[in-house]
């Protein structure tokens, strides 16, 4: 939304109620140029829901549960604000089938109301649409197909670190306050068909987006499909997101342009890039001025095969929050990967060369000495002005207060 990176915006968690300047927004650099900017689906936790932050329109999870309330003689209601028509609460990490029509399912609605904006825009304006699925997040329910579908053929087991610590027996799935959960076999094997039910639902639904993007003339259309965080989905014995392992921080990153924009079809790109990165793009391929405020770089040079200098490394960053993790900093290059644990003062390092799945710490490994020092050194640089005081410009200081929020940030 802002191109920002964490500590400059001030939200380094999740922390509902921050305030910040939509004015350097995207939707509102576009807004500015002349494009309607609309916004269908999950909202993004935007509070109060009245506040839009640079979109012309925004139709999301509220009028969903409008409109479904209608169509049934019941819906569920969640005291965090949550309404569900399967028994199954936001962040449960237990499964099952949608047990409605396939119509009324949360994703089949967010492309119908795309859909409808794409039909019945003012085709003299360009337009910028996020649509923004609450799936593959909790709650998992699939559309039954879905589900039974890899029920039926099977699943990937979880990876489980050498490191990982299995948890104690515990809450079947249900606390949302923790990363770790305890699940059956069984129970393990529909959470995580569900989730890829849910994925392979979404894919369905977007084929039906595209076509009415396609029929609407696509010729000067950008399509960029990502997502904020992945899913640890029992992986090291972790749930949800926000630890700095592989299924929780890399995300996929699609971006489709016409040959107008000198792209080559199929490329993959392999340098580190991030979030950040995309309001810079989308308004540089826009042809809009890329605001001062803005910390990502465009990644159309890089797309374009030109020479560019470029950032050697990604900081990701998590303060303290809602579930049991401890927060850290990380920084890898995609080949190699360093993490300081706030709280402990713990430090891991994996090679995501010979262990893309991260599942040796080699943090002792006297192999790999230099290389940890080299990444601490970076990240006692990266730390050092810091008003948290993570660093006396020398060693990192472990037990430092990290709040959700850096206040000092106007």
């Amino acid at each position: 939304m802002s191109g920002q990176y964490p500590d400059t915006h001030g939200i380094v968690g999740y922390y509902q109620q921050a305030e910040w300047d939509a004015s350097i927004s995207l939707p509102t650099a576009l807004k500015n140029a002349g494009y309607h900017t609309y916004l269908v689906g999950r909202d993004m936790h935007q509070f109060p829901q009245n506040k839009r932050y640079g979109y012309d329109h925004t139709v999301s999870y509220p009028d969903y549960c409008e409109w479904l309330n209608s169509r049934l003689s019941y819906i569920t209601y969640e005291p965090s604000g949550h309404y569900y028509a399967s028994g199954v609460m936001h962040n449960n990490r237990t499964a099952r089938p949608w047990p409605h029509d396939e119509s009324l399912h949360y994703t089949n609605w967010t492309v119908n109301e795309a859909q409808r904006f794409i039909q019945n825009r003012d085709p003299s304006c360009p337009y910028f649409l996020t649509v923004s699925f609450l799936a593959p997040h909790p709650p998992l329910i699939p559309p039954e197909f879905y589900m039974e579908r890899y029920m039926r053929t099977g699943v990937p087991e979880p990876v489980i670190g050498e490191w990982a610590k299995a948890p104690v027996a515990g809450g079947k799935g249900s606390p949302v306050d923790s990363a770790e959960v305890c699940l059956s076999g069984e129970e393990l094997l529909s959470c995580r068909s569900a989730y890829y039910g849910l994925i392979n639902h979404i894919d369905d639904q977007l084929s039906r987006l595209l076509s009415s993007v396609e029929a609407e003339g696509a010729d000067n259309t950008i399509i960029i499909f990502t997502s904020d965080h992945g899913e640890m989905l029992g992986d090291h014995y972790l749930f949800r997101k926000s630890v700095p392992y592989e299924p929780s921080v890399r995300v996929p990153l699609f971006i489709s342009a016409p040959p107008r924009y000198g792209i080559r079809k199929g490329q993959v790109i392999s340098k580190p890039v991030s979030l950040e990165d995309i309001m810079p793009t989308i308004l540089d391929l826009s042809g809009v001025e890329i605001p001062n405020t803005v910390e990502g770089s465009s990644l159309a040079p890089l797309m374009r095969e030109e020479e560019v200098s470029w950032r050697s490394y990604v900081h990701i960053e998590h303060g303290e929050g809602t579930v049991n993790f401890q927060p850290h900093h990380t920084l890898t290059d995609g080949i190699e990967k360093y993490i300081w644990f706030v709280r402990s003062g713990e430090e891991q390092f994996f090679d995501l060369r010979t262990d893309p799945q991260e599942c040796r710490n080699v943090f002792d490994s006297e192999h790999y000495r230099d290389a940890v020092a080299g990444w601490r050194r970076k990240l006692i640089a990266k730390l050092r002005d810091r008003p948290e005081r993570f660093t006396d410009g020398e060693t990192l200081i472990s037990g430092r207060p990290y709040p959700t929020y850096i206040e000092r940030h106007n």
